[in-house]
């Protein structure tokens, strides 16, 4: 990554806006039932953020660069973890418990 990247300020502003415009429109048109596993999904995307907030600290030469890059970092990661467990928790909603015929029961 050694191209030029510019990002002005109202560039950014412009990104962000557009991406929670159209995140709106998304999250807007799922049905209810369906926001649950939408937003575990949309967390483990936000690795993609872990990935920004990383190589903004990497490339980060004063303190206060860093110590964004490192919340950013952390936020991400928790984030994405969450997701994770949301996952989970969701699936096991849905569990029910009886093993099928043939197949030994799982004890959790």
């Amino acid at each position: 990554m050694d191209g030029p990247t510019a990002l002005t300020g109202f560039l950014a502003i412009y990104l962000f806006l557009l991406a929670a415009f159209a995140g709106y429109e998304v999250i807007s048109r799922v049905p209810a039932i369906l926001h649950t596993p939408l937003m575990s999904g949309s967390n483990f995307i936000h690795g993609i953020v872990v990935v920004g907030a990383l190589y903004a600290l990497l490339h980060a030469t004063t303190l206060a660069e860093q110590a964004i890059g490192f919340l950013g970092v952390l936020f991400g990661a928790a984030n994405a973890a969450g997701g994770y467990v949301v996952t989970v928790r969701m699936l096991r909603m849905f569990h029910s418990g009886k093993a099928a015929k043939g197949q030994p029961e799982r004890k959790r």
